[in-house]
């Protein structure tokens, strides 16, 4: 075979630009353009559509309890009364746990403040050969520059900027020539809102979030099986309409198994860095448990932020290095014991999804949603796969979103893929590649 004509049937099936073609790419701009404006609608609505979606999850979570309720002859609407008034509860508890605490870093944020500036300066000291080292290299690539300027004593801030200049005025014609008026304007360059100005600002506008996700929870549990009434009542065929009951069971049993299997071992885990950081000595170690129950609810990003938050809170407490490093270790290994073997064993292999995808969607929400986002990521990634099983078409789709040990296709579609990578990968390069895999390729 020529080296061109091999060349060509290595590459991708795609036909030569035909108005088919043509339409087809005309296609996908338009769904490209459909999904840039999808996304910045879920970013400009976030403050609505977040309660929404979070309230449809909670929904589904709690549809078992209200069927459960309603066989021990307990209506819809006080179920829905009692799951409104529990998650408030809960929402209450947490507020109380943390606000011991936070009084008391409240309390001793003058002796808090000037011991990390004091521990900050020392940490610096430790550091000023490197300092010292990186000017002499920026001196020597720059060829003698400009002197640096003399750094502030530590505690020190910078003088708000003053501007001072003469005002003369014109006069009329005929007029005696008023005398010059001196003038002195200052500028604050420091900004007029703190952090915890912006944070108070934030509160009213979290406080209606939490309020519209509890009414609307309240009025979907109340209303019974009507949701679901609705949902089956528009498809046609009594199939159809079976394929779609399932898929919202399916959806049930997939999200409580799922959340509750979540929430207990962030509950074990966040007992376990409670009492480890109590061991260590470190400040508030009921904080320090509770922040790690809530982060990691949050994939991968939440167990790299406990441990960055801890390993520093532990620079400026302890007098050494040593410490904070063992403090942070620790962290570290009790997240990975946790998301390594706890999870995997207790957290069913049907619920289990590609990593690559979870990290990728949890940046993708955090980004249009924030940490609403990154916390609802992962139960919409699963009932997305549940519904990718039930849809025709998109059981490949529901496939990517699998685990290691994804569910075998209806086809041959996953045994080929798999027989063929298996043979590609004892190839050395793409040439040994396509000699491998071309004995498979001859089979169709």
């Amino acid at each position: 075979m020529p080296p061109d004509q091999e060349r060509r049937s290595h590459m991708f099936p795609f036909s030569a630009p035909t108005d088919k073609g043509v339409a087809k790419v005309a296609n996908w701009a338009v769904i490209g353009i459909f999904l840039i404006l999808l996304f910045s609608f879920f970013a400009q609505a976030r403050s609505f559509l977040m309660p929404v979606t979070l309230a449809i999850l909670l929904f589904f979570v709690f549809v078992p309890f209200r069927r459960l309720m309603e066989r021990l002859g307990v209506g819809a609407i006080v179920t829905a009364a009692i799951v409104s008034l529990g998650l408030v509860v809960a929402v209450v508890l947490i507020g109380f746990v943390i606000s011991g605490p936070a009084n008391r870093l409240i309390e001793n944020a003058p002796q808090i403040t000037e011991r990390l500036e004091q521990r900050f300066t020392e940490i610096r000291s430790n550091f000023r050969g490197l300092e010292r080292a990186a000017e002499k290299i920026d001196e020597i690539a720059g060829g003698g520059s400009s002197p640096p300027e003399p750094a502030m004593p530590p505690g020190e801030t910078l003088p708000d900027a003053t501007l001072t200049g003469t005002l003369s005025a014109i006069p009329a014609p005929g007029a005696p020539q008023p005398p010059d008026q001196q003038i002195q304007v200052e500028v604050n360059a420091t900004p007029e809102t703190s952090t915890l100005a912006s944070a108070l600002d934030l509160g009213p506008a979290l406080v209606g979030q939490i309020i519209f996700t509890l009414f609307l929870l309240f009025f979907l549990i109340s209303s019974g099986d009507l949701l679901y009434l609705k949902i089956v009542q528009s498809f046609d065929s009594m199939r159809e309409k079976r394929a779609a009951y399932l898929a919202l069971r399916e959806i049930e049993d997939s999200l409580g198994t799922y959340l509750g299997a979540i929430t207990l071992i962030n509950a074990c885990l966040g007992l376990a860095i409670g009492l480890a950081m109590w061991a260590w000595g470190m400040p508030s170690p009921v904080l320090f448990g509770l922040a790690a129950f809530l982060l990691n609810f949050i994939p991968y990003l939440g167990s790299v932020a406990g441990i960055i938050i801890a390993t520093l809170v532990g620079v400026f407490v302890f007098d050494d290095l040593f410490t904070p490093l063992m403090v942070g270790l620790t962290y570290l290994g009790l997240t990975a014991l946790e998301g390594q073997l706890i999870t995997p064993y207790f957290v069913s292999r049907r619920l289990q999804l590609n990593t690559v995808v979870v990290f990728l969607t949890v940046a993708l929400w955090a980004w249009l949603w924030s940490v609403i986002g990154m916390i609802v990521a992962v139960p919409l990634l699963v009932v997305m796969r549940v519904l990718a099983e039930h849809i025709p078409g998109l059981q490949k789709f529901g496939n990517f979103l699998a685990g290691e040990d994804p569910p075998a296709l209806e086809d041959e579609d996953e045994e080929e893929a798999r027989e063929l990578v298996e043979a590609g990968d004892e190839a050395e390069d793409a040439a040994q590649a396509s000699a491998a895999t071309m004995v498979l390729a001859t089979k169709d």
